[in-house]
């Protein structure tokens, strides 16, 4: 079997070709993202939660895999990636850009409730993990990538990367399934 991605989301070359002149190097590949598509077909008319936008090249699968009735709010803390995510899909009316910490952003939305959260940067995934996943409805995806070893991770990266899996499999209102492919992905919903 070959992998396929088309067709691609209609601005995602440029936002390719953007993102490699800016030099950012944490954006989700194309496996990743394939699935963040396929993934999003299933929530019609879904809220959707995109914790760090970098450059949007995520965010261009997403909403391609929304349909019209949908919304997706994506925050990143970093205007100088946003700025791409910006130019490329701001005139989306179902997309939602937010220059904010992710912190504040979590600590200011807790009472909301998401479908479909993509946990992309510490927020929500290695910090204020139970305040995220709080976020999120019955029935809803939770999705994380790199988690397998990343040549751009830290040193020391490696071990707090497996306590988040471990926490993440500590839940009894998660059902996880781990995907040892792409970058590492985790995908789980909420059974309760």
């Amino acid at each position: 079997m070959n992998e396929s991605y088309d067709p691609l989301p209609q601005s995602y070359l440029e936002i390719q070709k953007a993102t490699e002149e800016s030099g950012f190097n944490m954006a989700s590949d194309l496996e990743a993202c394939s699935l963040l598509r396929t993934l999003a077909v299933t929530k019609p008319g879904g809220k959707f939660l995109e914790l760090g936008t970098g450059t949007g090249l995520s965010t261009a699968w997403i909403l391609d895999g929304m349909d019209e009735n949908a919304m997706l709010t994506s925050i990143d803390f970093d205007d100088s990636v946003l700025s791409i995510a910006r130019k490329f899909l701001g005139s989306d009316p179902r997309l939602k850009l937010e220059l904010i910490d992710g912190e504040k952003w979590v600590e200011s939305n807790r009472d909301s409730r998401f479908d479909y959260i993509f946990a992309d940067t510490w927020h929500g995934k290695y910090l204020l993990l139970d305040e995220v996943l709080e976020m999120l409805k019955i029935g809803g995806f939770y999705i994380v990538d790199d988690m397998l070893p990343q040549p751009n991770w830290p040193e020391g990266h490696a071990e707090k990367a497996e306590k988040f899996v471990k926490k993440l499999e500590s839940y009894p209102f998660l059902n996880i399934t781990k995907l040892n492919w792409s970058t590492g992905i985790i995908v789980a919903t909420r059974k309760y």
